[in-house]
This record gives C-alpha cells, sequence and structure tokens, in this order.
C-alpha cells in the first residue's frame, strides 16, 4: 500500500509539468500556418520579388486583377499549287470569331471565362483555342483552329468560289521571345497589365516561331460538286530571328503606354505536300521563307485601380518554293477593361 501512495503522489507531481509541455506543443502547432497559408504567402512573396530596374518597371501592390475583354480574330488563307498539270489557288478566310472574357488573376495566376454569343446561337461552328504568357524575360502565345468555314474565291476545278463546309482546316500558330533588356523593357505591362511601365524603353528580342497544318477537301464539297479533286495540303515551318519592341511611357505619371514590336524569323525547317486526286508533290526548292510577328498595344490607367485599352496581335507568313505558295495571317484584337483589387 506504501508503494502505491508513493506512486500516485509521483504521477501527481508529474502533472504540472505534463501540462505545460502539452500547452507548448499546441502553441506551436497552431503556430505554424497551414500547408495552404504557406503557398499563398510563397505566391504573394515571389509576386513581389524584384528582379527589375524599379525606375523603370514596377509591380502593382494590389494582388487582384479583373478583367472583362473583347476579342475578335481571323485567319486568311492563300494558297497556291500545280501537281501534275493540275493548278488550284485559294484566296479564303474564316468566319470572324468573337468572344466575351472575363479574366480573375491572382499574382500572376490567371483563370478566365470565355463565351461565344454566335456559338451559343449556332451560327459558328469552328473551334479556336488561344493561350498566352507574358513574362519579364520570355514571353510565348500558342494559337490552334479547327474551321470548316473558310469562304472565298478558289480555282479548283470547275469551281470558282468556296461557301463553308467545303474545306477543313487544322493550324497551328506559335510564337516564342526572349527579351534581353527585360529589367527595363515589360512586355506584360503591355499585354498583361500585371506590371506598371514608368519610364519608355525598348528592347532586342531573340525569337522562335512554328507554323504548321492541313486544309483538306470535305465529303461535303464533292457532294456538291462531283467534278471538284480531292485536294490536301500540308505544311510544317520553324524559323528563328530576332526583332525589336518598345514601350512609350508619357503622360502625366506615365498614365499612358504604348507598345510596338516586331520579331521577323527565317524558316529553317519545312514540309510542304501537296496531294490532289492521291498524286503528290513534295517539297520543291526554296527561295523566300519566313514567319512575322507584330505586336502593338495602348492601355491608359485612370488611377492605379483601373485602366482601359486595346491590342493587336498578328502572325503572318510567305512561304514559295518550286511547287507551292502558301500564305497565312492570322489576327487577334483584344479591348480590355481592368480593376485591381
Amino acid at each position: 500500500m506504501k508503494n502505491i501512495w508513493i506512486l500516485l503522489l509521483g504521477l501527481f507531481s508529474c502533472l504540472p509539468l505534463m501540462a505545460q509541455t502539452a500547452a507548448t506543443d499546441s502553441m506551436k502547432s497552431e503556430a505554424k500556418p497551414w500547408f495552404g497559408k504557406r503557398l499563398v504567402n510563397k505566391i504573394s512573396d515571389n509576386y513581389f520579388k524584384v528582379k527589375y530596374d524599379t525606375n523603370y518597371v514596377v509591380r502593382p501592390k494590389e494582388k487582384w486583377l479583373l478583367r472583362l475583354m473583347v476579342n475578335q480574330s481571323r485567319n486568311y488563307i492563300h494558297a497556291k499549287g500545280t501537281v501534275n498539270n493540275v493548278f488550284s489557288k485559294y484566296d479564303l478566310h474564316t468566319k470572324r470569331n468573337t468572344t466575351l472574357t472575363l479574366e480573375v488573376n491572382y499574382c500572376d495566376i490567371a483563370a478566365s471565362l470565355s463565351l461565344n454569343p454566335a456559338k451559343i446561337n449556332g451560327s459558328y461552328d469552328d473551334y479556336e483555342f488561344n493561350f498566352e504568357y507574358h513574362g519579364q524575360k520570355v514571353s510565348f502565345d500558342i494559337n490552334y483552329q479547327r474551321a470548316t468555314s473558310l469562304t472565298g474565291d478558289i480555282k479548283l476545278g470547275d469551281i470558282d468560289h468556296l461557301d463553308k463546309d467545303g474545306l477543313r482546316m487544322n493550324v497551328v500558330n506559335v510564337a516564342a521571345y526572349y527579351v534581353f533588356n527585360h529589367k527595363r523593357f515589360s512586355f506584360p505591362a503591355a499585354l498583361y497589365q500585371n506590371y506598371y511601365q514608368r519610364q519608355s524603353a525598348g528592347s532586342w528580342l531573340l525569337g522562335a516561331s512554328f507554323q504548321g497544318g492541313s486544309i483538306k477537301t470535305t465529303n461535303e464539297l464533292k457532294e456538291r460538286s462531283p467534278q471538284a479533286p480531292e485536294v490536301h495540303l500540308r505544311v510544317a515551318h520553324v524559323g528563328l530571328g530576332g526583332g525589336y519592341g518598345y514601350n512609350w511611357a508619357f503622360g502625366k505619371r506615365s498614365q499612358w503606354l504604348l507598345h510596338v514590336s516586331a520579331m521577323p524569323t527565317f524558316v529553317v525547317y519545312q514540309h510542304h505536300k501537296l496531294t490532289v486526286n492521291g498524286e503528290e508533290k513534295r517539297d520543291g526548292r526554296a527561295s523566300f521563307n519566313m514567319i512575322f510577328n507584330e505586336r502593338a498595344a495602348v492601355v491608359y490607367h485612370f488611377s492605379p485601380c483601373y485602366h482601359a485599352g486595346a491590342s493587336f496581335m498578328m502572325s503572318n507568313s510567305v512561304f514559295d518554293n518550286s511547287n507551292i505558295v502558301v500564305n497565312q495571317n492570322k489576327w487577334l484584337a483584344r479591348a480590355f477593361v481592368g480593376v485591381r483589387l
């Protein structure tokens, strides 16, 4: 019995120490932020990390950016070639694509929702995907389009005009840039508005481009014009080059920003293949093959929290060899208003 009382007294004497240790561990556990908060803090710290000359470029202090955008895009295709004495020529364009977009951006991480009214009411059947990334050092944009709305003038057998659903087009355009003067010149200030350009600056650009895709006659065209030849044109081009971009900041407190840039690239790899009625003719001798990418934008800041503007992006190309000539012009125009929170 004496031993039992000694044991109980020892346990009761340890209780205050055990309680103090438990309380300390609980406080440590509560002090450590949960994973989501640590992730948000890391994103915020990276957003405000200074990697630029603050005399020329600064970050907005607000972390949230909401933008309402109206986008319009269109693709023009001009091509001609002769295979086995069969000559074909195309001067075509897709139907204009108009979308309304709401974008939510938190510390450069953005999500957007786009609606095409014409697609909702069934008057637009094409599909288009656009992806853009604009950083201080590197920027790139990707466009994919699948279309059967190509219309225009055409010389293909006994056909001299093409209505929609006659040709099926799949085309991809990719452009990537490296900005040498990235500490003073800001692409995203003009095209994405997640930086401010405080003073005018320009930069030389190093870039790469890719354009590829195919155009093929459809079964609908054969049903309408049984004498029309079956044509399938496939192209792929990779270009390397460089250019120059300039941001002109002017007005009171640099409220206005005007951006222009151009980047020509020379095709270093090409593949053309034109098939007519099962007979094909591959690449001939290249004479002039280039891809051009042009950008322009204007932004007006009503205040640090409100801005509006417009931008225009275009990719065009000229591919010419002894058998096939292809020229593509893809443009995207945008008007936007933004608010920071």
